[in-house]
């Protein structure tokens, strides 16, 4: 299993940019762009910037498992 996030969905709306959904995670925008792409793999630090960033949503809401 995989984890993928439904937070580039929800950013629209919510941010204009990448740049800014990075400096609300506290992350820089490569990292962002890459999990984007699927690139990279999600970490610890993109978890807790997610949940930063999107405050009035629960973890489920932000991430969901998916078969490799």
């Amino acid at each position: 299993m995989i984890i993928k996030t439904r937070i580039f969905e929800l950013c629209d709306g919510n941010y204009k940019n990448l740049s800014e959904l990075a400096k609300a995670m506290g992350i820089s925008v490569s990292q962002v762009y890459r999990v984007r792409e699927g690139t990279r793999n999600i970490n610890q630090k993109f978890l807790i910037g997610a949940i930063k960033a999107f405050p009035g949503y629960k973890l489920d809401d932000l991430f969901y498992l998916a078969p490799d």
